[in-house]
């Protein structure tokens, strides 16, 4: 059986380590890999987007597809799989576009922890423009405060600010000076 591991990060590694166990493994691919994976199987680079992938997966008669970033997943990269006819009987190792919601968006996990009775910390969500809102509802608040850039931030999205007037400037950081670049166009408190 023939793998393709997207990433390059050391759980990216982890799970190369596992992969390589076991005895259906014919060859393991990881795209693009770093120095550890590549004690594991062939590094490749062939790029993030999905046609690219899609050719290799055919020239390379790939079996699984085994996705560790959460971009491509937010992305969609099972629903690509999943309909198209000569990718959809390829196993990819990941959730949908709208189960990788819960990881690419904190207000979404946060409604639907709230809708499904999941036990959650109190939270609003804020924008750009609501701000000063932020700030009043900042002040409800005993800290240590948690700030979330609502998108992925490359595991940086988070701040643990212990004063309020730190909250206060991490939050118009993350909202007015795009600290977390696009990500933090909204913020969960």
């Amino acid at each position: 059986m023939n793998i393709l591991l997207l990433g390059s990060g050391g759980r990216e590694h982890a799970i190369a380590l596992k992969i390589i166990e076991s005895k259906l493994l014919t060859k393991l691919f990881i795209s693009p890999g770093n120095p550890g994976t590549a004690l594991c199987g062939e590094n490749i680079n062939i790029g993030n987007d999905f046609s690219s992938i899609k050719d290799f997966v055919a020239g390379n008669k790939i079996d699984i597809l085994v996705v560790g970033p959460e971009q491509p997943l937010v992305d969609g990269i099972w629903n690509f799989f999943h309909n198209d006819n000569d990718l959809k009987d390829i196993l990819v190792i990941g959730p949908s576009k709208e189960g990788a919601e819960l990881e690419g968006s904190k207000d979404f996990a946060k409604a639907f922890m709230q809708k499904n009775n999941i036990p959650t910390a109190r939270y609003k969500t804020f924008y750009k423009e609501t701000v000063n809102e932020g700030i009043e509802f900042l002040k409800t608040l005993a800290p240590p405060y948690v700030l979330k850039a609502d998108g992925l931030a490359g595991g940086k999205g988070v701040v643990i600010p212990e004063t309020i007037s730190e909250a206060e400037r991490e939050l118009r950081d993350m909202l007015e000076c795009a600290k977390f670049g696009e990500a933090s166009a909204k913020v969960v408190i």
